[in-house]
């Protein structure tokens, strides 16, 4: 039987804890509103060119490198079923060190995806309105989605559900629409090129896609910081977690193979004009179907990030509320509003990083390039860290009556190893910013060790 970390969660309603309100399909709603049904849709270029056009093989390896993450989490979250997910998780495997590294790690990937996500709902609506600049877009959806999550998580999953019943519904239409334009007039290039690629298959390349790929599958582990928040207990969580991931994954291969058949451009053209690779997914739909389903996809897109976003941030919120509780941030973020039970100065904080980021980089040509460059090196070093805590918890430290030599060791070990893969094969920018992120962090730890050790020592001084 496994024992529970010292600082398990308290009982609903005490001062501090949060309300158990979510179902099962609350969950997997959050998980997918954050990955989005669609979310190859901005990368699509990028990941044909990396890959010479194996992009369905390229979210295929992507799934099964993030199944291994989500096994893990699986076994953390029956450990710790607590709000900060990898923070926690860390902290309670490997110490309050690891802990706080992982949290803040993951701090980097949690505040800066939602404004990944706001900025294509900005640059998407710009598209059907240009008269509205796009960092205005951005900002309205910040707000929008910000009042939602304030409203309560029950509320903002209720309007969730009903996005990405929208966004599901416009991924239906697209696969109706291409299926039917490949039985009409035929594929574009031959049936198998999305799954070999074109000329000879390319291992390094598609593993080097997958380094970017991984940015589409960022949000299913939001899931495990609603922990506190789920009717039924960490198991369904952990089934949660899973269910999102497996959806996710076969969404993505479906809608890339079958975009892969129809595109106009191939993988070299794309691959000697990066300038159109934002827009090829946009381009094969206008070349293969009409400019109606473009329209539509523009308008899915624009509504699904800004609610992608709204579920980031809600994590987000939830991280630095778990980090401040165990006082390592500033302790008003461990509040719970009465009201809505939601730790509402966590998300405002939350809310107005994710503000200055979004609209910073709404307001430049290069800002996107400049946030989805960094996001996935700290979330990939928290996943390390997590794999790390699983073999701590139950091998090392023993605290399961039958330790699996095969499921909290290797397959963790497994996941540790694709982590790095991709880490090494991620942008030069990234892993800079990624290494001096962690520094600041790790400076902020021993300041922290220090003064808690000076604090110690001084009520040590009165006592004698």
């Amino acid at each position: 039987m496994t024992t529970m970390p010292t600082g398990s969660t308290a009982p609903a309603g005490e001062d501090g804890s949060l309300r158990r309100t979510l179902s099962f399909r609350d969950l997997v709603v959050y998980g997918l509103l954050f990955i989005a049904p669609m979310a190859p849709v901005g990368i699509f270029g990028t990941l044909e060119a990396k890959s010479h056009g194996a992009i369905a093989t390229v979210y295929i390896v992507a799934t099964i490198a993030m199944a291994f993450t989500a096994y893990s989490y699986a076994q953390m979250v029956r450990v710790a079923p607590q709000a900060g997910s990898v923070f926690t998780y860390a902290r309670v495997g490997l110490g309050e060190g690891a802990g706080f590294v992982a949290g803040w790690m993951a701090m980097l990937d949690y505040l800066l995806i939602p404004a990944v996500a706001y900025l294509f709902s900005g640059i998407a609506m710009h598209a059907l309105v240009p008269s509205v600049h796009q960092w205005v877009w951005t900002a309205i959806a910040v707000v929008v989605t910000t009042l939602l999550n304030l409203w309560g998580v029950r509320a903002a999953a209720v309007v969730g559900a009903a996005v990405l019943a929208l966004e599901i519904v416009v991924l239906v239409v697209f696969v109706v629409a291409a299926l039917y334009e490949l039985i009409a007039h035929g594929a574009q290039r031959g049936w198998a090129v999305p799954l070999t690629g074109e000329g000879s298959f390319s291992m390094t390349a598609v593993l080097a896609a997958v380094s970017v790929a991984v940015l589409s599958y960022l949000g299913f582990d939001a899931i495990a910081s609603f922990a506190e928040e789920a009717a039924g207990g960490s198991a369904r969580v952990a089934k949660a977690v899973i269910t999102c991931l497996v959806i996710a994954g076969v969404l993505f291969a479906v809608q890339t193979y079958l975009a892969g058949l129809l595109a106009p451009m191939t993988a070299a053209e794309l691959a000697a004009k990066p300038a159109e690779q934002g827009d090829a997914f946009y381009a094969t739909v206008d070349a293969s179907v009409g400019g109606w389903l473009h329209d539509l996809v523009a308008a899915s897109k624009a509504i699904g990030a800004a609610f992608a976003a709204l579920a980031g941030q809600a994590a987000a919120g939830r991280l630095l509320f778990a980090m401040a509780r165990d006082r390592r941030l500033p302790g008003a973020m461990s509040k719970v509003d009465a009201g809505s039970g939601v730790p509402r100065r966590a998300l405002l904080g939350a809310a107005v990083v994710t503000l200055i980021a979004a609209v910073w980089a709404a307001r430049r040509d290069d800002g996107l390039d400049h946030l989805s460059s960094i996001v996935n090196v700290g979330a990939l070093t928290a996943f390390g860290l997590l794999h790390a805590s699983v073999i701590g918890w139950f091998w090392i430290r023993k605290r399961a009556e039958r330790p699996s030599l095969v499921g909290h060791v290797l397959v963790p070990l497994l996941g540790l190893a694709v982590v790095v893969a991709v880490i090494v094969e991620a942008s030069a920018t990234a892993q800079v910013v990624g290494a001096v992120w962690l520094a600041v962090g790790l400076v902020i730890l021993a300041l922290q060790y220090r003064g808690r050790r000076q604090g110690q020592q001084g009520r040590q001084g009165r006592q004698v």
